[in-house]
């Protein structure tokens, strides 16, 4: 009797099973967040980069308001769930597309998540115009970088020295990209002058409060919370003021001698406006770059005509000003604050602490 020899079938698949990846996946719409917060190692990975861009293998990324608003749905913004939300990132270059020079590969990057869109509705526009460009975010408009890859345009990567903390490069850029855009190139700062900060605790400001100091500037700022205050105190904030509703704009009047303040950098909005614009010196300006507690303020218009004051609506920024502040970083003159760092697995306790408003700085994700 003859035996069959012990042979194992191979079957060659045309079709291979898709790689996955890990992510932090927000499931589906909802205000709260956090309970719609998974980490998954399912996450389907990401096609070859396109021309022009690059796959980046993430080590740490960090949290901005915008990933709430991503949780909650944005107005205007058609959002499909369940995606990944995530606009800051420090990583590596995994592979790049057509268009780019291999050389990126292996090297460690933060990112600006702000992509610029060709504005063709008014493609008869001269030079100069004064329209802002339109932007499309990763984290937005596209998938974003809580996860282990992600894409993005060559030309938003700023190159780092292996030496920088992978945490500190995530914590680092687009809050310092919104608060250098806003400051130094927008409102035209200058060595020396005064500068208020409402709200002090979040990224855009504790971001500007490093700048203002990068520029030798006095600066005063506010916070609802005592602690947030000893905090700014320690970073160098030289007028602490504890917002609990009152007109605090004499306070900080008083501060500068009933001179004003130069710039006044407001991201709550309704809450703080019109003692910002009462802040102000005469021919100082109110940079806006956020409305956290609401956008229907109440103003003074005849303090802003009267006092030749300007109004200022900014929004991230140019990869070149992204170029110019994180050179800064990575000469070691500017540095974020973080808050606290959590392990990916951990995400859901992250948004929690986001959504509770409890931070000090960024919160950041390790990879």
């Amino acid at each position: 009797m003859s035996v069959q020899p012990n042979t194992r079938q191979v079957v060659h698949h045309d079709n291979p099973l898709p790689s996955l990846m890990r992510a932090v996946v927000v499931t589906k719409q909802g205000n709260p967040v956090t309970p719609n917060i998974r980490f998954q190692t399912d996450w389907p990975d990401l096609p070859a980069p396109a021309s022009g861009w690059v796959k980046v293998r993430a080590l740490a990324s960090a949290f901005n308001h915008m990933d709430l608003w991503v949780g909650m749905g944005i107005p205007g913004v058609n959002l499909t769930y369940p995606r990944v939300s995530g606009c800051d990132c420090c990583g590596v270059v995994d592979s790049v597309g057509a268009g780019v020079d291999p050389k990126w590969v292996g090297k460690k990057v933060i990112v600006n998540a702000a992509v610029p869109v060709p504005d063709v509705s008014r493609p008869g526009d001269p030079p100069g115009t004064t329209l802002a460009p339109n932007y499309e975010l990763i984290g937005e408009h596209h998938n974003g970088m809580f996860a282990e890859f992600f894409s993005i345009p060559v030309d938003n990567l700023a190159a780092m020295p292996d030496s920088v903390d992978p945490v500190e490069g995530a914590a680092f850029g687009l809050c310092a990209l919104t608060a250098y855009s806003m400051m130094a190139t927008k409102a035209g700062l200058s060595a020396g002058q005064s500068v208020l900060i409402t709200g002090i605790g979040g990224g855009v400001a504790t971001s500007a409060l490093a700048i203002a100091k990068h520029f030798s500037c006095p600066v005063a700022v506010t916070s609802r919370h005592q602690w947030k205050l000893d905090k700014a105190k320690a970073l160098g904030a030289d007028l602490c003021v504890l917002d609990s509703g009152q007109d605090w704009s004499k306070e900080v009047r008083g501060w500068t001698g009933k001179r004003g303040v130069d710039l006044a950098v407001d991201s709550s909005g309704k809450a703080t406006h019109l003692n910002c614009i009462k802040s102000l010196a005469r021919g100082g300006c109110n940079a806006t770059p956020g409305c956290t507690s609401g956008p229907d303020a109440t103003t003074d218009l005849a303090r802003i005509f009267w006092n030749q004051l300007r109004l200022l609506g900014s929004t991230m920024g140019s990869n070149d000003e992204f170029k110019e502040v994180a050179a800064l970083f990575a000469s070691g003159k500017l540095k974020p604050v973080v808050d606290q760092v959590f392990a990916v697995a951990d995400a859901q306790k992250a948004y929690a602490r986001l959504e509770a408003a409890e931070q000090f700085g960024k919160i950041v994700l390790k990879w």
